[in-house]
């Protein structure tokens, strides 16, 4: 529990220096061909369009708290089609289109707090100079790094090469900080499965707990699965370049395939995760069945006595019974063999009940 509250307090740490790094919703970094860089954040993209259109490649960034309302204006503003635009937003499951002149694709960005992983929309459109993202704010640290070395970015992009190189190149190193930002949750998911499996092996913790656990670790990791499969879709749709705005560079094609790799690679984790909380569900389980087979076993020897005992006294109860009748007028005198009779009928019926009782092998066998 000490390392749940330890990264709560970090994820606020971390929001609070998120939020201080975004002070203005909108971001653009500009590389012209003079090789000038234009850096600069702004409340308004009109403070850069006039900087886009004279820029051979740029990035701009748009962060919003309002992620379904504010998403369709932000790329309309920079002049992106209406069909594109609601093709990629609102319910549409469609996460990769290409209109020749224009792309967009739809990329989930991993939120996780404990077991509730919440996969949010980070939309990328692209045009032949420049790349627009937009993402919700309350995604963790998103494209905070990405920003800060913007200009180095741009600087390694040659100003010479083709524009669907420049644009590739850009996409890739967009694609891959989101990536591993999704990446990092998979450490968080393992260690609240740590937690769990703590609890787990410990005697004390109510059962009735253990349940709603089990299935939340279970859900966060298919949640984090499926978020990951939309990656490697895109990533699919992506790798050939048989998109107009994308390269037919093989070489930057084939970095493009080392995304999707990358992202193999942690679904595989994933489910090695999976795999792993499974099996411990079936140790627990049979924990759980040892401990059930005991317990009948106990009942079975306490039900044997008791079926002893109940035969040894109700054989002299029934002589009893039967010699207190006034048909055989029982006298003082009588006492002595009376009570030999009751005393050897009780041993011997608790004798030929535990002999037979064994001979059927109804007594537990004791543990070697």
């Amino acid at each position: 529990m000490e390392k749940l509250e330890t990264n709560d307090k970090a994820q606020k740490i971390e929001t609070a220096s998120q939020t201080e790094a975004f002070q203005k919703p909108w971001f653009c970094v500009a590389l012209s061909s003079s090789g000038t860089i234009f850096k600069s954040d702004a409340e308004s993209p009109a403070d850069f369009r006039d900087v886009l259109e004279d820029s051979v490649i740029a990035w701009v960034d748009r962060w919003t708290d309002a992620f379904d309302k504010d998403a369709p204006v932000a790329a309309a503003q920079l002049g992106f089609s209406e069909p594109l635009i609601s093709s990629l937003t609102g319910d549409s499951r469609l996460t990769y289109e290409d209109f020749d002149t224009e792309m967009g694709i739809k990329l989930p960005s991993i939120q996780v707090r404990q077991f509730e992983v919440e996969p949010h929309p980070l939309l990328i459109l692209l045009r032949k100079n420049f790349v627009l993202s937009v993402h919700p704010l309350s995604v963790d640290r998103r494209f905070t790094r990405l920003r800060r070395y913007s200009e180095i970015i741009l600087k390694k992009i040659p100003v010479d090469a083709s524009s669907e190189d420049k644009l590739t190149m850009l996409l890739i190193r967009i694609i891959d900080e989101s990536n591993q930002r999704n990446f990092e949750h998979l450490r968080q998911i393992e260690e609240h499965g740590d937690e769990l499996n703590k609890d787990m092996m410990s005697p004390k913790t109510p059962r009735d707990k253990l349940g709603p656990e089990i299935y939340n670790m279970k859900h966060a990791l298919i949640t984090y699965l499926d978020a990951l499969w939309q990656t490697v879709d895109v990533l699919h749709a992506l790798r050939y370049g048989d998109a107009e705005l994308m390269t037919d560079n093989q070489r930057l094609l084939y970095r493009m395939s080392l995304l999707a790799e990358d992202v193999n690679r942690q679904i595989a984790l994933a489910e090695h995760m999976s795999d792993v909380l499974a099996s411990g569900l079936e140790v627990l389980q049979t924990i759980y069945n040892n401990q059930l087979q005991a317990l009948n076993n106990r009942m079975a020897m306490v039900m044997t006595y008791l079926t002893i005992i109940g035969t040894a006294v109700l054989v002299p109860n029934t002589l009893a019974t039967i010699l207190g009748n006034s048909a055989f007028a029982m006298e003082p005198n009588d006492v002595g063999w009376y009570w030999a009779l009751l005393v050897g009928s009780t041993v011997v019926a608790t004798a030929l009940a535990y002999w037979w009782v064994k001979r059927r092998g109804w007594l537990p066998k004791k543990a070697v």
